[in-house]
């Protein structure tokens, strides 16, 4: 299916800069554009590749200006990563969803399935469980008794949603995904140590993305939380009775422990680690391997370990790198010291 840029601009609000009847029928990367690609420019890093590339059409942001004649058409827009989200979201939704039940699968008498949904080969619906209309369910997906998946979901191949457990309505589980194995709780004894049954579920809200082979464990008691809009890269722990807030991103390889609050448009970098039963405000950014050991107010911006504020980090990462220089000072005063004493004790 072909568009041209008018019928690109108008869709996104933008402005034609260049052939309004270039036509467009697949994406590439800028520095990797073909004739009848559609490209887009947000970093400036790329910017030179903006005056070769064989895209038919670019995306730029309003106020670009170039240095040099572009060939490609450019639609100008407010914001062009977000306007090539909604054109590749379009995109995606004009491909044709599968339906059916597989002969090959297992689907309890027991269980409530909507309308238009698709369940794969050797997947397991149980007794009690309720799939909402237009989800569709890959192979080797496991829904457990009394689980519930919402409407228009994607629950990709070997995820697994244990009992009772709840899904909102358009949320995407990726491959090798786990909601609701049981929280790491134990009680030590002098025996060893005695398993506390966690008795809780795990619930995902509305338009929750879930990255393969992440962990969202059930509660103790009660609920794990992640809210509406929340997006977990691959190999997330989140723990028991933890709540994640709406719309906030996390990094992969991040672990969250028991009892903790994040809350709502955090940022969390990459190999981060919340410890237990904390608070973690609105709007706040991790950096990179941050490990945190106490609660974080609203809007901060934290890195290292333990979390410091990021400009504390940048400072101390700068002397840490004059450590060798200041040793070898200290040790010099230290010795010029000791002969000043020597001398004045002489006299």
């Amino acid at each position: 299916m072909e568009f041209s840029a008018k019928q690109i601009a108008e869709f996104l609000g933008g402005i034609v800069d260049g052939n309004e009847n270039a036509t467009v029928h697949t994406f590439a990367k800028i520095e990797e554009g073909v004739p009848g690609a559609l490209s887009f420019l947000s970093n400036v890093k790329y910017t030179h590749y903006l005056y070769s590339t064989q895209s038919s059409v670019v995306l730029v942001n309003k106020d670009f200006q170039p240095e040099q004649p572009v060939s490609a058409t450019l639609i100008r827009v407010d914001n062009a990563y977000e306007s090539l989200a909604k054109l590749m979201s379009l995109y995606a939704s004009m491909k044709p969803g599968r339906s059916g039940i597989s002969s090959l699968a297992s689907v309890s008498d027991k269980a409530k399935i909507g309308k238009n949904v698709y369940i794969g080969p050797f997947s397991v619906v149980e007794d009690g469980a309720v799939i909402g209309d237009n989800t569709q369910i890959y192979p080797h997906v496991t829904i457990g008794e009394g689980a519930t998946v919402g409407a228009d979901c994607i629950i990709y191949p070997h995820v697994t949603i244990y009992y009772a457990c709840k899904v909102g309505n358009r949320c995407i589980l990726h491959a090798g995904s786990v909601i609701g194995a049981d929280g790491f709780g134990f009680a030590p004894t002098p025996q060893g140590y005695n398993k506390i049954p966690q008795i809780g579920i795990a619930e995902l809200e509305d338009d929750v993305e879930i990255g393969a082979n992440t962990c969202v464990d059930r509660s103790t008691m009660g609920h794990t939380v992640v809210r509406k809009g929340v997006k977990l890269d691959n190999l997330i722990q989140v723990a028991h009775n933890v709540e994640v807030g709406e719309h906030t991103v996390i990094s992969a390889q991040t672990g969250i422990a028991g009892s903790s609050k994040v809350g709502a448009w955090c940022m969390l970098g990459g190999q981060s680690g919340v410890s237990g039963h904390l608070k973690i405000g609105d709007k706040v950014s991790f950096g990179a391997k941050t490990g945190v050991l106490s609660n974080v107010p609203d809007g901060e911006t934290i890195m290292g370990y333990p979390a410091i504020g990021y400009r504390n980090f940048l400072r101390s990462s700068i002397l840490v790198k004059q450590l060798p220089e200041m040793d070898a000072t200290i040790r010099q005063l230290k010795k010029e010291i000791e002969e000043l004493k020597a001398q004045l004790a002489s006299k």
